[in-house]
């Protein structure tokens, strides 16, 4: 089979739902990728059957789902139901970037260009209220989305389209590749217009690459303090690995910042939990105690969609749990 066949796609979907029932935990993620391959597969009628089945379920992630639905509604005809969605999404003004990146480039998508920059500008104020705050991984997307928006719109560069710059790590600038010059250049019969064009589609594929490349973020066990307690009491060869419940979750902290600060994105924060651990040790016919088994187990239960993105967002409770802020719990903390 000739690879990503629309037979391929459905192939996948198949595999992701069988591993949904297996792991139903984390049906979320599980299911959510299994509807972006019917939808690559042409059968958008079955990913909107399980957008509404992950929507009847109580998910951690309702209105990530919604933008997703609208997505796939609009691209079959379901105009209406699209924007109805669309709407909730905006009144309800989430304080992750997804929803608010899949809404916008829905928007654009259809040629909604003026819905789609606003959206892309409430996203962008929201989250990163002040141009001169570093901006999360998860942030990028959205001030270059909205850049490419305004270059559409012929609008001129503000404050925001600086920063979106100074984040875009290409060779060739974002006013490059977000210039509408280049659908006509794509049809020029001169070679040195095709040979620039085509230098700045390789260039974009290289970004998308990047990102493909990592499916999941570069993840972090956290064990709740009950978990640690469980852990090491049935486990003591791994206390040199967690002295004391404190030391982790400072440890968990400077270790992320350690890898942010050497360029690395998509960072995040995976829940541990014993009897899960256990299974996973079984699974690699290895002792729970072997300490080389946790970055494993922590890029396992990433892959299965189990991590939240680090940092928080901006005025969301610390990924410790404490239920303060993070920015006055471990984001105010100074760590090695």
């Amino acid at each position: 089979m000739r690879p990503d066949t629309p037979a391929d796609h459905t192939a996948e979907a198949e595999r992701l739902l069988r591993t949904a029932a297996q792991y139903p935990e984390d049906h979320e993620p599980l299911l959510l990728q299994a509807a972006a391959h019917l939808e690559l597969s042409g059968d958008r009628d079955q990913a909107s059957t399980l957008y509404d089945r992950l929507l009847a379920s109580t998910p951690e992630h309702p209105l990530l789902i919604k933008a997703l639905q609208a997505a796939n509604l609009w691209e079959y005809g379901h105009e209406a139901e699209a924007r109805a969605l669309i709407d909730g999404i905006r009144t309800a003004a989430p304080t992750d970037a997804a929803p608010w990146e899949i809404v916008a480039e829905t928007l654009e998508s259809h040629d909604e260009l003026e819905a789609s920059h606003e959206c892309f500008t409430t996203a962008v104020t929201l989250l990163l209220p002040s141009p001169d705050e570093d901006v999360p991984y998860a942030t990028q997307s959205l001030l270059t989305g909205r850049h490419r928006v305004r270059r559409l719109l012929a609008l001129p560069h503000d404050e925001w389209d600086t920063l979106a710059d100074g984040v875009h790590a290409s060779d060739i600038p974002l006013d490059e590749l977000h210039d509408p010059k280049r659908l006509w250049a794509l049809g020029s019969d001169n070679p040195a217009e095709l040979q620039a064009e085509i230098a700045r589609l390789r260039s974009e594929l290289g970004s998308y690459r990047s990102a493909l490349s990592r499916p999941f973020p570069v993840a972090v066990l956290h064990w709740p303090e009950s978990e640690l307690d469980e852990l090491l009491a049935s486990y003591p060869e791994l206390e040199s690995e967690y002295p004391t419940h404190a030391a982790h979750l400072t440890d968990i902290e400077a270790s992320l910042r350690d890898l942010a600060s050497t360029g690395t994105a998509n960072l995040g924060i995976v829940p541990a939990t014993v009897p899960s651990y256990e299974a996973f040790a079984a699974s690699e016919q290895s002792s729970p105690s072997n300490a080389d088994l946790l970055p494993q187990y922590a890029t396992t239960l990433a892959a299965r969609g189990r991590a939240s993105a680090w940092p928080p967002a901006r005025g969301a409770s610390c990924w410790c749990g404490s239920g303060t802020a993070y920015r006055d719990c471990h984001g105010g903390m100074e760590v090695r």
